[in-house]
């Protein structure tokens, strides 16, 4: 795929401006909730950064993908969590401070361990002079759009606190239209062979995604997490961060083909995230 202004300017700035709003939600005391939530920091940690990959990886070889199908869902699932997850999970009455918690470590974490799962697929899914991605560089290029505009979101909301408060919700709105922006940039630059990419992953990507929600909540339901916690963690098992996904294919791997399995997953999981927020909401009701 050829680099464009789309590719090589928009999506890293729309993704910066993303987790810049994050950051404004954020604060040094979402870090210290580790310990006060241990076994439920542990529990989402252990479904997002081992387990997700894992099922990703079983699923891709039960169905026998290979090349860009395959390596684009290995990439959407070394990119857990989201500043999605911590919108899904307020609205569905979870624990709003253990999502936002859990992405802040895993928005640390993965820029680690993003182009160690990413080149493990690639050598192993990927075709013959498949692209690679440099340890080193990636990781600075990763951090240039993850963890410096959470900083300075965290930075401003700790100076100017009434400020980020105001900014909050215009931030949230323009971030979820250039999150639609990405996903339907995506599906439009594939769109000639976009039904035959779907017949190919879409099968996987509900699987994925409908298969880590229902292990993340069964797991924290048998660790005796309380509900809201449950719902948590299921959420933040099963709602990934498509956005940076695509960043990594688009821009760094520069191959729009396995921008497609991240979009469909995306639009997969605004679905399954709906009936969620439905189901608790109607629940909540019936208990009041």
């Amino acid at each position: 795929m050829q680099e464009s202004i789309l590719t090589a300017v928009f999506l890293p700035l729309a993704l910066a401006f993303i987790m810049l709003g994050m950051g404004l939600s954020l604060s040094l005391k979402d870090f210290r909730n580790i310990l006060i939530y241990p076994k439920a920091v542990f529990l989402g940690l252990l479904n997002q950064m081992i387990l997700l990959p894992l099922i990703a990886f079983g699923l891709i070889s039960a169905f026998g993908l290979s090349g860009t199908m395959a390596v684009g869902i290995m990439i959407l699932a070394a990119c857990p969590g989201g500043a999605t997850s911590n919108l899904i999970t307020h609205l569905s009455r979870g624990d709003t401070a253990l999502s936002i918690s859990l992405t802040a470590v895993t928005s640390f974490l993965t820029v680690a361990t993003i182009p160690l799962i990413v080149n493990f697929a690639i050598a192993y899914f990927g075709e013959e002079g498949s692209v690679t991605l440099p340890l080193g560089e990636t990781i600075i290029q990763i951090m240039g759009v993850t963890i410096i505009p959470v900083s300075i979101g965290m930075f401003l909301k700790k100076k100017s606190p009434t400020l980020s408060l105001k900014a909050d919700r215009p931030v949230r709105i323009a971030s979820a239209v250039f999150f639609v922006l990405i996903i339907l940039a995506a599906i439009l630059k594939e769109r000639a062979s976009l039904v035959e990419f779907f017949i190919a992953a879409g099968p996987v990507t509900l699987l994925l995604n409908l298969g880590t929600l229902l292990i993340g909540y069964m797991l924290a339901k048998i660790s005796l997490l309380p509900k809201n916690q449950q719902m948590t963690i299921a959420i933040e098992s099963g709602i990934q961060n498509g956005t940076l996904g695509i960043m990594i294919a688009a821009t760094l791997l520069r191959n729009s083909e396995m921008t497609v399995p991240i979009a469909i997953y995306s639009l997969i999981m605004f679905f399954t995230a709906g009936f969620i927020i439905f189901m608790a909401n109607k629940k909540q009701k019936a208990d009041i």
